[in-house]
This record gives C-alpha cells, sequence and structure tokens, in this order.
C-alpha cells in the first residue's frame, strides 16, 4: 500500500514537472506557433528533465535557447515599436540598476526611460521602456549578467512586446579592473566614470600627467553600492594619494567638472593590504 502511495506520488509529481515546462514554453510562443510547432516541439524538449534546474524550477534561459536554436522563438519586429521590461529582484536597489543599467548599454540598448520603481519589503521592482526593432534577447542579456555574478531565475512574457525578469543578486558584484597591491594599473581616456573594485588594497597612488587638468572626485563604496564617502577637489592635481578603509569594495574616479580634463592615463599605484 505504501509501495502504491509513493508510486501515485511519483508519478504525479512528475506529470506537473511537465506541466510545468509546457506551460513556460506555451507563455514564450504564440498559441497559433504552439498549435503548429506542437509536435516538433515534443521532440526537442525530450528528455523534459533536462530543463528543470537543481531546485526543481524550469530553466527559462535554457528553455528560451532551445526554442531560438530551432527557429520557433523570434524575437525579432516588423517595425520599431514600444517595449516594456520589468526587473525583479531581492538584492540593493542601486546596485542593480547599476549592473542592468550596464548589461543594458553592453547589448546594444542605451536610450530607455524607467517608468517605474518601487521597493517592497526586500522586492525591488525596475520597469523601464524603450524602442526598438527587437525585444531584448534574453540569452544575451543573461550571458552579460553572469559577468556581474547575476543570474536570471525566470523569464516570463506579457505579450509580444513585454517581458519580465527574476533576477538572482546573491552573488552580484560589478564587472570592472580589480586593483592589486603593487600592480600599476592605468585608466585610459574615457568619456564616462572609472569603476574600481579596491577591496584588496588599503591605499592608492595616482599620478596625473601635466598635460591634465583633473580635479579630482572620487567617491567610495562598499560591496552592495551603499555610498560610503567622496572626495571633490576643487583644485587642479597631478598627485594624490588616497587610503581604502576595510569596508570599501568600489571606488569611481571622475572629475567634478568634465572628463574631458583627462586627456592622458592616470597612473595608479595601488599598496597591498595587510590582514
Amino acid at each position: 500500500m505504501v509501495k502504491i502511495f509513493f508510486l501515485i506520488l511519483f508519478l504525479f509529481s512528475s506529470l506537473h514537472a511537465q506541466d510545468l515546462l509546457i506551460k513556460k514554453i506555451q507563455n514564450l510562443v504564440s498559441p497559433k506557433t504552439f498549435a503548429k510547432d506542437r509536435a516538433f516541439i515534443e521532440t526537442i524538449f525530450s528528455p523534459k528533465s533536462e530543463f528543470y534546474n537543481s531546485n526543481g524550477a524550469v530553466d527559462s534561459i535554457k528553455v528560451i535557447k532551445t526554442l531560438k536554436e530551432n527557429g520557433i522563438l523570434n524575437l525579432f519586429f516588423q517595425k520599431p515599436r514600444d517595449i516594456n521590461i520589468s526587473f525583479k529582484t531581492n538584492g540593493e536597489a542601486l546596485f542593480f540598476i547599476k549592473i542592468m543599467s550596464d548589461a543594458l548599454q553592453n547589448i546594444g540598448y542605451y536610450k530607455y526611460v524607467t517608468k517605474e520603481s518601487s521597493l517592497d519589503g526586500e522586492e525591488f521592482v525596475w520597469k523601464i521602456n524603450l524602442t526598438s526593432e527587437y525585444a531584448a534577447d534574453p540569452i544575451i542579456l543573461s550571458q552579460e549578467l553572469k559577468k556581474n555574478g547575476c543570474q536570471i531565475s525566470d523569464v516570463v512574457r506579457e505579450n509580444e512586446s513585454d517581458w519580465s525578469y527574476v533576477v538572482d543578486m546573491k552573488n552580484a558584484k560589478l564587472d570592472v579592473s580589480t586593483l592589486e597591491g603593487g600592480v600599476t594599473f592605468s585608466l585610459k581616456r574615457s568619456l564616462y566614470a572609472y569603476w574600481l573594485d579596491v577591496s584588496n588594497v588599503e591605499s592608492v597612488d595616482i599620478t596625473s600627467s601635466l598635460r591634465n587638468d583633473w580635479y579630482p572626485y572620487i567617491a567610495f563604496y562598499d560591496k552592495s553600492l551603499k555610498l560610503l564617502s567622496v572626495i571633490k577637489l576643487d583644485t587642479k592635481k597631478t598627485e594624490i594619494t588616497i587610503d581604502i578603509n576595510s569596508d570599501v569594495r568600489y571606488i569611481k574616479i571622475s572629475d567634478i567638472y568634465t572628463l574631458k580634463n583627462i586627456k592622458d592615463d592616470l597612473v595608479l599605484l595601488p599598496r597591498e593590504r595587510k590582514y
């Protein structure tokens, strides 16, 4: 009797799991496409067990990758249209927006508008709107987020052009260069502020050439990108030494007026942290 009970329970769980996969596929493709390609879908998603994570949830990214590779999921439109994308996470809001903004920029989305941002307990939601000829590719976005230690745990297609993402930030970090003690590092001329991981150093000597008109702006952040302190000097500098407290993970180096003031490299000499 007990064996029969567990057999029934196993069969029910197996059918329920398969049902979740089918529901995910139906969410990602149109009803017309699903009906037309149903037999093919059954073939390419066999065995179904390969499309689940270790925690038993459907692996949305793997499902999308399979649909794309087999020509079932089309992300392109006939003409540019409005796209709404919603991102949900349990991480720090500002840290998340920084990571997502960098990832979107890296995949070609520079112009978007924040429609809404909300924090409910630990859950943060960020909604953006943009105009494009194609929907954001979840596979490419996932690859970018992995560089920051983030994982897309679920993807929902709300309609043809609107998507929702759930992002796991448990191991989040900025995808930036890490300074090492005794290793000289040069910051090339840029139109954007320089971000660096300074968790391994206790101080940094920064040298600026005479051709530069550098008026230092240096911000210090913790591992969750909480702003700890800022150095702002309204005096042209060719040399400056900054101390890195143990709670500082990242620094942002800029100019209080414009980065156009920096014509030559800024040269950094970090000093190793002594534990």
